[in-house]
């Protein structure tokens, strides 16, 4: 079915959205590559509602088998009528080849070799034919944009060179700070400007730490400030409690981190140890008395 999510805003990507458009018109499918978190999706969702087409999204992973990306016959009709082209439910990649939409596969690493194929014979040929259903066509306009998160191996199949060579790249990295702060602020308003800005430096540090092999994204940010502005509220103390901001840290962060298996640390200890680094040390430890004592 066609995705119904709206884009978000795209903030500091008008280079990509210049070289995706470019790409799109110039009939290329595009593969669209970087972190999590930075912006892929909402990239390609704000490209496709200005182009006024069909957008088809696909989730990449090891349950996305040729039949769920193409489509099938409806057995209770096939009893019926037997195999003909008006009981046959299209997948996303029939849709988007009938309409000449866009088919935006996420996590195109996650997909079975079985399925890549598929999609390698509909970029090469701009056809497919399926079994008792007959040539399908590609319309004008049709293209698949697929996207993959580099630094994750875990479940994923190599990328064959067939792909690389039937599609244009797009490398995109993280934002600048300034940028990741406007996006935090726009989920979370109502936060100190000063406050947000040492979040997303915690976040940011993550991705630089010797024992960190993948970093937090924005989301990360994000989380963090929502949690931090509900828990504060929750315990009746000041937006930029200390001890709610590491709670919140601690909840939206240590299980975005992904450790070097040579560290020897978990993640909460690297979580406290920026999180120090940035908002400083306990308020008990700055003046040596314990704030709630008397």
């Amino acid at each position: 079915m066609p995705a119904t999510r709206e884009a978000g805003p795209v903030l500091d990507r008008a280079r990509e959205v210049e070289l995706l458009v470019a790409a799109l018109d110039g009939g290329a499918h595009v593969l669209l590559e970087g972190p999590p978190g930075t912006g892929k999706s909402t990239l390609l969702r704000a490209v496709a509602s200005e182009r006024a087409k069909q957008f088809h999204l696909v989730e990449g992973n090891a349950e996305l088998t040729p039949a769920r990306l193409v489509g099938h016959f409806d057995p209770a009709q096939v009893l019926a009528q037997g195999y003909t082209p008006e009981v046959f439910v299209d997948g996303p990649l029939v849709a988007a080849l009938r309409d000449g939409g866009l088919l935006y596969v996420e996590e195109i690493n996650r997909v079975p070799e079985e399925t890549l194929n598929v999609l390698i014979t509909v970029m090469s040929e701009s056809e497919l034919t399926v079994p008792r259903l007959g040539l399908v066509r590609a319309e004008d306009g049709f293209r698949l944009v697929a996207a993959m998160n580099p630094f994750d191996a875990v479940g994923t199949e190599r990328i064959s060179s067939a792909i690389y060579d039937r599609t244009c790249r797009i490398s995109m990295d993280y934002q600048s700070a300034s940028t990741e702060s406007a996006i935090v602020a726009l989920r979370s308003p109502a936060s100190d400007a000063e406050w947000r800005a040492r979040v997303v430096d915690l976040v940011r540090r993550t991705r630089a730490h010797g024992d960190v092999r993948i970093g937090s994204s924005v989301r990360g940010a994000i989380d963090l400030a929502a949690i931090a502005e509900r828990l504060t509220a929750m315990r009746g103390v000041p937006p930029d409690d200390w001890q709610a901001g590491l709670d919140a840290a601690l909840v939206s962060l240590s299980g975005r981190i992904r450790m070097h298996e040579s560290a020897g640390r978990r993640p909460e200890e690297v979580v406290r140890e920026l999180y120090e680094a940035v908002f400083g040390a306990p308020p008990a430890d700055r003046d040596g008395s314990d704030p709630g004592e008397a």
